[in-house]
C-alpha cells in the first residue's frame, strides 16, 4: 500500500531544519502542498524553494509559536495562501537543559512556552480548518525523554510529557469531527542537536539503544506521513515512538 498525499496541505512548525526538515520534505514528496514555520528565514526560504522544485505549492512564515497572535497569523496567512489546511505536525522545540538546582526560570519557561504552549497556540489557530477536512490530521513531535525522563532536562521532559496529554485530550476532543491526534516520540536522531554530544557521552548513549545506533531525520519523518495518511485513519490518541527500542 503506497502512501499518497496528493490535494492535502500540511503545515509544520520548526519545519526548515533537521527532524522538521526532514518531515517537511517527506510529505511533500507523498504530494502535500506545505506551509512552514520556523525562526530562521534563510533556513525557512531554502526548504521552500526545494518543496516547489517537486511540484507541490509552498509557503514560509516566520514566527515565535510561543506568541499566541504570531502563531494565528501565520495559520492563517498559510492558510488563505494554500487554500486550506488538512495537515498540523507540531515540531518546533527548544532546549536549555541544566541541573534542577542551578536551572533558571527563563529556562525553564522558554522551553515549556515552545515545547508545549507552541503546540496549543498553533493547533488551536488551526482547528477550525482541520475540522473542515474530510481527514483532518494533528501530530505532534514529543520525545523519549517525556516518557522516561533523562537528568539536566526537567524542563523538556515536563514539556514533552506534557505534549503527550495534550494530544490524548485533544484526540478525545475531535475525533467524533473525524480528525486523528497523534504524537511522535524520537530517541537520539542525527541532527545539529546531537552532534554536540562528546564522543564519550555519544557511546554511552549508543550501549543505552537497543538498535545500537543513533536514528536519523527520515525515521520520524517516514512515521509522519504513516500518520498522516488513510492509513492511519482509525488510530487516534497514540504515541508512536522511534527510538530504536529506547523506550521498551
Amino acid at each position: 500500500m503506497n502512501i499518497d498525499l496528493t490535494g492535502r496541505t500540511a503545515i509544520v512548525t520548526g519545519g526548515a531544519r533537521g527532524i522538521g526538515r526532514a518531515i517537511t520534505l517527506g510529505l511533500a514528496e507523498l504530494g502535500a502542498d506545505i506551509g512552514v514555520i520556523a525562526r530562521n528565514e534563510e533556513a525557512g526560504h531554502a526548504v521552500v524553494d526545494q518543496v516547489r522544485a517537486l511540484g507541490r505549492r509552498a509557503e514560509f512564515r516566520r514566527c515565535d509559536v510561543a506568541d499566541a497572535d504570531e502563531a494565528k497569523t501565520a495559520v492563517d496567512e498559510l492558510r488563505t495562501a494554500l487554500g486550506g489546511v488538512s495537515i498540523v505536525v507540531n515540531n518546533a522545540g527548544i532546549t536549555r537543559d541544566g541541573l534542577l538546582l542551578r536551572m533558571k526560570d527563563d529556562d525553564w519557561t522558554s522551553v515549556v512556552d515552545v515545547n508545549l504552549r507552541g503546540a496549543f497556540n498553533v493547533t488551536r489557530a488551526a482547528c477550525k480548518y482541520i475540522m473542515k477536512s474530510q481527514n483532518g490530521r494533528i501530530i505532534n513531535i514529543t520525545s523519549v525523554v517525556g516518557l522516561i525522563g533523562n537528568p539536566g532536562q526537567a524542563n523538556y521532559a515536563a514539556s514533552k510529557g506534557g505534549l503527550v496529554g495534550f494530544t490524548k485530550a485533544v484526540a478525545k476532543e475531535l475525533a467524533p469531527r473525524g480528525v486523528t491526534v497523534n504524537a511522535v516520540a524520537p530517541g537520539y536522531i542525527e541532527t545539529d542537536m546531537t552532534a554536540a554530544i562528546d564522543d564519550k557521552a555519544r557511546e554511552n548513549l549508543t550501549k543505552a539503544i537497543p538498535a545500537g545506533r543513533y536514528g536519523q531525520p527520515e525515521d520520524v519523518a517516514n512515521a509522519v506521513a504513516f500518520l498522516a495518511s488513510d492509513l492511519a485513519s482509525y488510530i487516534t490518541g497514540h504515541v508512536l515512538t522511534v527510538s530504536g527500542g529506547m523506550a521498551m
